[in-house]
């Protein structure tokens, strides 16, 4: 079925959201087992920390960044940025913050939480590539703190992502979800926007999530590499 959606949907856009990452090998923080459930968020992911807490708060997102290099875009991210050249999907909004979407070569991009591929400094803005701290150079040219570009705990969602995931959303006639529980707001407000716009709504997702009971389709315990495969595979054949 969703296939077929995808051979005539007009407007088809995206959601990704951690079971997107996993498959890279990056663990997802909100899982039962994940870092979460080990460290209060607030005290070494949060403006706080920043300010109140800094030596921790770069070792921690030393250590994420790090983790980025020993993880690579699967072939779903490849996927996603292929059928966007060839205007099979447009958009994508995605939760995640490890860039692999636009290291994949996906364009039309709505990061809601940032990504870790850049830092910038928090007094002037100026933006680094994130090797600055995998070389543990955490000051700015101006002296000011350097910190990843990301939404930490605290802060608000970036307007202009916000923005184009909403519009993106309502020009929809096509949905689809990749690899998010839907549990986190903003996040879990465009499928329904979509849905509400009269989009097909797919949800794809290893466990089922609150928002099933509104999706036109939902597929359960499938790798989203895999899945996107089959999918690629069937629009091949179909030229």
């Amino acid at each position: 079925m969703l296939l077929d959606k995808l051979k005539e949907s007009k407007y088809t856009v995206v959601l990704t959201g951690a079971g997107m990452s996993t498959e890279s090998g990056l663990p997802d923080f909100r899982s039962s087992d994940g870092l979460w459930e080990k460290e209060d968020p607030s005290r070494i992911a949060s403006t706080d920390a920043l300010n109140r807490n800094v030596e921790k708060f770069f070792e921690f997102y030393r250590h994420r960044v790090l983790g980025l290099q020993d993880c690579k875009p699967h072939a779903g991210h490849e996927i996603l940025a292929k059928w966007e050249r060839e205007g099979v999907i447009h958009s994508i909004i995605t939760q995640n913050v490890d860039g692999f979407h636009t290291e994949a070569g996906s364009r039309n991009i709505a990061e809601l939480h940032g990504t870790l591929q850049k830092v910038h400094c928090q007094s002037c803005g100026k933006e680094y590539d994130n090797d600055k701290y995998v070389n543990e150079q955490y000051q700015c040219e101006c002296g000011g703190k350097l910190r990843p570009s990301v939404v930490l705990f605290g802060e608000m969602l970036p307007e202009d992502a916000l923005q184009l995931a909403a519009e993106e959303s309502e020009k929809a006639d096509l949905f689809i979800v990749l690899g998010s529980s839907l549990t986190v707001t903003p996040a879990n407000h465009f499928p329904l926007m979509a849905k509400q716009n009269g989009a097909y709504l797919a949800i794809i997702n290893m466990e089922p999530t609150e928002l099933d009971i509104y999706a036109d389709e939902t597929i359960h315990n499938r790798k989203i590499g895999d899945l996107l495969k089959e999918l690629d595979d069937g629009l091949t054949t179909k030229k």
